[in-house]
């Protein structure tokens, strides 16, 4: 496993995880990141074995994961970090098409999904906006996700629900059951920062805009499934 390793903890300073079979890819990446204030690669890995390893070493809290690896795939490494490191928030960078990909992404417990073949500030941006707990991802896929869930109706939420990884529908359900997010982080045993960063990807999925539509269609799906008011 190739590192650069962060021999103190910087303030200030974001670390991250580099995740890419390609040696020059990642030697562009981590350019680009180490160049921008407040950023700092703390490690690189070319697989899925180096990630969890570094992961666990080297504690970042974003990673930057190519969609194709040898051996386990970039979503099935997604869900293994995703469940093991919950305040983890992950970057998938990919050639793939984002319309079909992003939201497997999304529904594996990645934060953000960036085309390899964006602009660096892209990557930036990105890299910015999931480091404030909120979820990136282009414009078209926005409103691709908007567009499949304008043609839900209200009533029946269950398609939306089923693309909710198992955090995020208990994060879903207590929303219903009219808890707020510092309730939710005691129910669960999480970070208010993680149940908000949950929430964000909620309403991606979803394709609900505003935090106030959330609950709304939180609450309606819990009457929908006999959920009894809770907080």
């Amino acid at each position: 496993m190739a590192t650069r390793h962060i021999t103190s903890r910087q303030p200030g300073k974001t670390r991250i995880l580099i995740v890419d079979d390609h040696p020059i890819v990642r030697f562009g990446i981590a350019r680009i990141l180490n160049a921008e204030p407040g950023l700092a690669v703390c490690a690189e890995a070319s697989g899925s074995n180096e990630a969890i390893a570094a992961a666990a070493l080297y504690k970042p809290e974003i990673a930057v994961v190519d969609i194709s690896l040898k051996g386990i795939d970039g979503l099935q490494l997604t869900r293994l970090l995703h469940r093991q490191y919950p305040g983890l928030r992950i970057l998938i960078l990919s050639m793939h098409d984002e319309t079909t990909y992003a939201p497997k992404a999304l529904k594996a417990g990645a934060s953000g999904y960036v085309m390899k073949e964006e602009a660096a500030t892209r990557l930036l941006d990105a890299v910015h906006t999931i480091r404030n707990g909120d979820v990136y991802v282009s414009a078209a896929v926005k409103q691709n996700l908007l567009n499949t869930r304008n043609g839900i109706h209200p009533a029946n939420m269950q398609y939306g629900i089923d693309t909710l990884s198992e955090r995020e529908r208990q994060v879903f359900t207590c929303l219903g059951q009219g808890c707020n997010s510092r309730v939710i982080a005691e129910r669960l045993a999480i970070s208010i920062k993680t149940v908000e960063t949950h929430r964000a990807r909620i309403k991606i999925k979803l394709g609900i805009p505003q935090a106030t539509h959330l609950m709304i269609e939180a609450a309606r799906w819990a009457r929908q499934e006999g959920l009894i008011p809770s907080c």
